[in-house]
């Protein structure tokens, strides 16, 4: 501190004076951008304008760099006041017997067996949404299980939950995503790629991402010598949410480091209609609004990296915490009877509500020996989630001593080992290893899933051979082993038991025991690619696996959130999915064109089925498996129809059935519909003080899913319009020119419910009317 105090009184006493500069091409006079300037003291970076400003000490001899130009030292004299010019002379050098071979991301992509999209930033900027699933809403087969506003889940073509894995600097996310009403807790600001698998990736990725998985990519490494920012502002009409999002990054050579903060503050959401029939009770909505539905969310994530000679490593910290209200007429209809004045105000959180707070670690280091490239992943998880709702008996049990229903306590750690090695003879061999435990603690007064201990491990070999430039072949192993120990739990109450010569007794019921569960098998893939000029034709066929997961085994209690009795199934066997995947896309100048179906069979599915036995005068649920055929697929267009305009056309649909079990014939839950999507991009370049505006609508339309299964009903179809437009605008004089976004979704208010949504189960129509403004000012 007193380090610190005297290096300001002296920094003081120099009376630092601010310099401005321009920097400029020294043949074409143009200026340049991303230049370089570092003082004794402080350092800057030329905007689009070549301008930057740079604070000295009396006289400064500041080092300007730039790529592709030669370094110079400027002697600055804070004695004149006029702007310094400075001029950058190109450097051309020449590399003697030296090869540079790359690929681009998309040439990568098209050597890829499997069905992949790559999202980058500009995509998640124009698309922003409330949560970052309903931003990757647009990509064909992808889907949401919405959650209220502020939360949601990704589902890919139809399967959902454990099934999709969602991996960040490649550590699984895992949180309590088994929970239909439990969302994904991960700030979607500052993220810049994703790569969403469609179909099986539990080769690489671990036995949960049967289905498919979100891998969110770490940020690209800063420049040398830089320091860059952005501050993102987001309003909404609905819920009248505010947001604000603010992150740095620098590097100076081989140390760099990231931070960013995040606030999410909203309101009950509104939705198009004035009452809801659930459970035949009629709940009237004030003002539109789903009560108890606000939340607030603040997260913060910092990481440090180190670039050094022959690796790279970066440690990643992260803390999510959010707090949101369950629409409270859904709760149980025992709110019927709350003394809570649910409409006092639209931005109070009252019970039930549940609160979340999501901790990450990871470190990832890649170590580059001759042809071997070594990675490695840690990482640590601790996710606490508390439910409260308001103390109310149930059954035998008394009134709750408070509101704090289930608490969930859950600590992960996970180990990642890879090393890939490059042949000769056009192989690329990895073999990897992945383990995860996870330590899942309970508590409350409502029952529902025990507290369990779980180890899942790995090991793979994968192989990428090159036939030739063109052809390309993939195919690989893997051994999943795992293990589930589930601990006893009893009632805190005592319930009435009847005994074999009449009488009856009070006792604790034992909801849970002690039980170890061993799972193993084999999985593999092969897959092929090929290009062909503007063609790239792909097939990709596979067995996956996935170990049923605590809440099917041994799950017994109430959820009050679907009002039913869940029963878990402690002999239910291990899903194995076979699947085969084949995309053909085509690229020409003017149009693009693509088609990816898909046929699945899983041996032994599970899921949760209605009975007709009840409990506590609630219906039985009971998990079960069955045999399931699936079919389907996407299709998706693209068009220039002038230089400026550009318009696209998608589809995707599945088709499931059982084959067996109790609901043979039927499809499964969360089955989604027939679903097309239009889009209309207009650039209109530089409009008025806007430069490159992009205007866009879309039509989303989708068809009347009768495909169900009891109980599930039938959802009508639907067709939401949504208009956008996006733009670069100057709001300081010698600033970077800040993003401008504009968004009004659901334009004519539509009443309609979406299959997959958490809240179509209780009869609620998604989200009203929506307008949104935000901006994002780069630093």
């Amino acid at each position: 501190m007193l380090l610190s105090i005297c290096y300001g009184m002296y920094a003081f006493a120099q009376e630092p004076l601010k310099i401005r500069g321009k920097v400029m091409d020294s043949l074409s006079m143009t200026p340049l951008a991303g230049v370089t300037i570092i003082g004794k003291y402080d350092y800057a970076v030329s905007n689009e304008m070549g301008e930057f400003s740079l604070q000295i000490k009396n006289s400064e001899m500041v080092e300007v760099s730039h790529i592709g130009y030669a370094s110079t030292q400027v002697q600055l004299s804070g004695k004149d006041t006029t702007t310094w010019n400075i001029l950058l002379r190109p450097s051309n050098t020449e590399l003697d017997e030296v090869t540079v071979r790359g690929k681009t991301e998309q040439r990568e992509a098209q050597e890829t067996a499997t069905v992949s999209v790559e999202i980058d930033e500009e995509f998640l900027h124009a698309n922003r949404e409330n949560s970052l699933m309903q931003t990757l809403r647009k990509i064909p087969g992808v889907s949401t299980m919405t959650i209220g506003s502020g939360q949601s889940k990704p589902t890919i073509r139809g399967l959902g939950f454990n099934r999709v894995s969602v991996v960040q600097n490649g550590i699984k996310h895992e949180a309590q995503q088994w929970g239909s009403d439990h969302g994904l807790e991960i700030d979607q600001y500052g993220l810049e790629d994703i790569r969403i698998i469609k179909g099986p990736a539990s080769l690489m990725y671990g036995s949960d991402a049967i289905a498919g998985v979100v891998d969110i990519l770490p940020p690209k490494v800063p420049e040398i010598n830089s320091f860059s920012g952005e501050v993102n502002l987001l309003g909404e009409t609905n819920n009248d949410l505010l947001a604000l999002s603010a992150g740095i990054q620098s590097r100076k050579e081989k140390w760099y480091y990231r931070a960013r903060l995040t606030y999410r503050d909203y309101a009950d959401f509104k939705v198009p209609t004035e009452r809801i029939n659930y459970e035949n009770y009629i709940f009237e909505l004030y003002e539109n609004n789903l009560r108890n539905t606000a939340g607030q969310e603040a997260n913060g994530s910092f990481s440090i990296g180190f670039i050094g000679e022959n690796f790279k490593s970066e440690t990643f910290v992260s803390n999510v915490n959010a707090k949101n209200g369950f629409f409270a007429n859904a709760h149980g209809l025992e709110v019927r009877l709350s003394r809570i004045d649910y409409d006092a105000s639209s931005r109070d959180v009252d019970l039930p509500f549940h609160k979340v707070n999501h901790f990450k670690v990871t470190h990832n280091t890649t170590a580059y020996l001759g042809d071997h490239t070594f990675q490695f992943d840690l990482g640590f998880q601790n996710n606490q989630r508390e439910e409260q709702s308001e103390p109310v008996p149930h059954g035998y049990m008394p009134t709750p001593p408070d509101s704090r229903e289930r608490i969930f306590t859950k600590n992960t750690y996970t180990a990642n080992v890879r090393d890939m090695y490059k042949t000769m003879g056009g192989h690329t061999l990895s073999l990897g290893v992945n383990s995860e435990f996870q330590n899942n603690n309970i508590g409350g007064w409502g029952f529902l899933i025990p507290a369990y201990d779980r180890f899942t491990g790995g090991v793979y070999v994968f192989d990428h051979f090159e036939w030739n430039e063109n052809l390309h072949l993939k195919g690989g192993l893997r051994y999943d082993l795992g293990w589930l120990r589930t601990k006893n739990h009893y009632d805190w109450f005592q319930s009435p038991v009847d005994n074999a010569d009449g009488s009856t007794s009070n006792i604790y019921l034992q909801r849970a025991s002690d039980t170890s569960l061993n799972f193993g098998s084999f999985s593999g893939s092969l897959g092929l690619s090929y290009i062909h000029g503007n063609t790239t034709y792909k097939i990709n066929a596979g067995k996956s696996f996935r170990m049923p997961l605590a809440h099917e085994l041994a799950s017994d209690g109430v959820n009050y959130h679907m009002y039913r009795y869940e029963r878990g199934n402690i002999n239910l066997n291990p899903e194995a999915s076979y699947q085969m995947d084949v995309e053909v896309s085509h690229v020409a100048s003017g149009y693009s064109v693509g088609i990816s179906p898909f046929v699945n069979f899983f041996d032994n599915y599970i899921y949760l089925n209605p009975t007709s036995d009840y409990k506590e005068t609630l219906q039985i649920y009971e998990y079960t498996q069955a045999k399931i055929f699936r079919v389907g697929g996407e299709v998706h267009l693209g068009v220039d129809v002038t230089s400026n305009l550009h318009m696209t056309g998608s589809t995707e649909y599945v088709f499931s059935r059982q084959n067996s079990g109790p609901k043979e014939g039927f499809t499964i839950p969360f089955s989604p519909p027939l679903i097309g999507m239009v889009s209309a991009n207009y650039s209109m370049g530089d409009f008025s003080f806007f430069k490159d505006l992009h205007l866009n609508a879309d039509l989303r339309i989708a068809a009347t899913q009768s495909e169900i299964v009891p109980p599930e009903e039938v959802t009508q179809g639907y067709q939401v319009i949504n208009l956008s437009g996006m733009g670069k605008i100057n709001l300081f004089k010698n600033g970077n020119p800040a993003l401008f976004r504009i968004k009004l979704n659901n334009i004519f208010n539509t009443e309609y419910y979406d299959h997959t949504s958490f809240y179509r189960l209780i009869d609620v129509p998604e989200s009203g009317r929506n307008l949104s403004v935000s901006i994002t000012l780069n630093l």
